[in-house]
């Protein structure tokens, strides 16, 4: 008889809903995952095409058992039209950030380079910063983090994940 224990591993999970557009539906989701101690990654909410229904899409770190209670009780809260777990490739996911980032006249060529490698654009400009909006998947939104460090982030703000299935070809 074996005496190894099963090592859990923890990995990132997007969940997106389609729910009623209604006062109380997102304080309930939320009250879901603090009540039984899951962490929220980032929420990101919005209406849909059709004013009544809004789609809720939540990134949350958590091992394939924990997945699956919270796509269970998740089905079970009134309001909740449909859950989907986006986590493997066949769906896509995007999140955008501005970035509010100090520009003086030495970084100013260099800062606009970055942007336009990662297909960014510049959005604001001042004599002292440049805001800057990008968006891509999170690998990419780290990259241009990575190099923008150095010269100066002064602020930032990002959506967190957004996700949708891929449509058959």
């Amino acid at each position: 008889m074996s005496n190894e224990i099963e090592a859990h591993t923890e990995e990132k999970h997007i969940f997106t809903m389609l729910v009623d557009n209604q006062p109380g539906v997102l304080s309930r989701i939320v009250g879901l995952f603090s009540g039984r101690g899951f962490n929220i990654d980032s929420l990101c909410v919005a209406e849909t095409m059709d004013p009544e229904v809004s789609r809720v899409t939540i990134v949350t770190k958590a091992d394939e058992h924990i997945v699956e209670q919270i796509e269970k009780q998740l089905n079970k809260l009134i309001n909740i039209i449909k859950v989907r777990d986006l986590s493997g490739s066949n769906a896509v996911h995007r999140e955008m950030a501005l970035i509010c980032v100090k520009a003086d006249n030495s970084y100013r060529a260099e800062i606009l380079r970055i942007v336009e490698i990662f297909r960014g654009k510049v959005v604001d400009a001042g004599l002292g910063h440049y805001t800057i909006e990008v968006t891509g998947d999170p690998g990419k939104m780290q990259a241009i983090l990575n190099l923008l460090k150095p010269i100066g982030i002064k602020k930032i703000a990002r959506t967190g994940t957004i996700a949708l299935f891929r449509e058959p070809n």
